[in-house]
């Protein structure tokens, strides 16, 4: 029988953070593969939906989600990455994810854009160790093309959700019971 002596524990416990902090996405094009799709999405929601353009002028901060992935039998989930820009500009990048349980099957792919139309609400978002989307937000839905169903009360909401590029064989998408998470991509 072996004893482990302390170096040898030591040199193993280094070895294997040194190993983990590899993988934590510092110096990685990750950040510019999700700044790039951001700007595409924003500049595809602008192009086909510009009610949202006055959205975004009235909003403090927008959280840019350019594609989730949701997929359903039974149980289901949800995953994807974008970032939250503040006067246009990038300041933290987020991931998403959703689980739910029901009578579902099917998949999908989707973007939304979070508008955080008060102070309050941006700074709730982003003091939250991991904020959960739910019956605070107001969803507006695009409609053929040409307006957005924004009605007076979404508008006056802190939070207000913008669902849209809905692909699959899935139907309807929701934030409810979306939980955000900020990362290091």
């Amino acid at each position: 029988m072996s004893r482990l002596s302390r170096r040898p524990f030591l040199l193993g416990l280094a070895a294997t953070t040194g190993v983990a902090a590899c993988g934590n996405g510092v110096g990685s094009p990750a950040p510019a593969t999700i700044d790039a799709r951001v700007d595409s999405t924003l500049a595809a929601m602008f192009a086909e939906f510009p009610g949202t353009r006055t959205l975004a002028a009235k909003s403090v901060g927008m959280l840019v989600m350019p594609l989730v992935t949701e997929a359903g039998l039974g149980i289901g989930g949800a995953f994807g990455r974008g970032a939250l820009r503040i006067n246009g500009v990038t300041t933290d990048y987020y991931s998403n994810t959703k689980i739910s349980t029901g009578l579902q099957i099917g998949a999908q792919q989707y973007a939304h854009v979070l508008f955080f139309m008060t102070e309050t609400a941006l700074e709730n978002f982003r003091r939250s160790s991991g904020w959960a989307a739910g019956a605070n937000i107001e969803y507006a839905y695009p409609e053929g093309g040409e307006t957005l169903a924004a009605e007076t009360t979404t508008s006056l909401a802190p939070v207000v959700a913008v669902i849209f590029g809905q692909a699959g064989l899935r139907a309807g998408a929701t934030l409810e019971g979306v939980k955000y998470t900020r990362i290091i991509p």
